[in-house]
């Protein structure tokens, strides 16, 4: 689905850049033309601001979104989640970082979180970034409590994973 969303926006690398900014990030689109986080707008200034475009762009984006069937439901709908893992340190969480050789390849998750099982640890976040929309997709996986030493050796053994990072 993202690349469908990005390939209706191929003709404008302006209005790539946002849609590809609010995908990364959850934002979405009122029935208004507005963009949204969790219901509360977000100006448009805000977001040219960040992505290097025009506040028109902006604009121009969201209304595109809203005026196309085909996405339109996805962008009403998306919602943020919070992500822990620039505070788990405050809250004694460590934070489990694996990089893949092919983020296509099927059994990742389900590899890493068997690993992860079998220590005992309880996952409290876990997500991906999508090989679509990351240039490094990754798995990030939020654990209670510090993983024994060995757990890193198992991860990496994987078939799959390129990188491990603790923290």
């Amino acid at each position: 689905m993202w690349a469908r969303i990005l390939e209706e926006f191929s003709d404008s690398p302006a209005q790539t850049i946002v849609v590809r900014y609010l995908l990364e990030n959850g934002f979405g689109v009122s029935e208004s033309g507005k963009i949204i986080c969790n219901g509360i707008e977000i100006p448009a200034t805000h977001i040219a601001k960040k992505t290097g475009t025009d506040r028109r762009v902006v604009d121009a984006t969201a209304k595109r979104i809203i005026k196309s069937a085909a996405i339109k439901e996805i962008f009403l709908n998306m919602k943020v989640t919070p992500d822990l893992t620039a505070v788990a340190d405050a809250l004694g969480l460590t934070v489990i970082t694996v990089y893949v050789n092919d983020a296509r390849e099927k059994g990742i998750i389900s590899s890493a979180v068997n690993i992860i099982t079998k220590y005992g640890l309880a996952i409290r976040q876990i997500f991906v970034t999508d090989p679509l929309l990351s240039e490094e997709p990754r798995l990030v996986i939020i654990v209670d409590t510090a993983p024994p030493a060995d757990l890193y050796a198992d991860l990496k053994s994987l078939p799959q994973v390129r990188k491990i990072i603790l923290e």
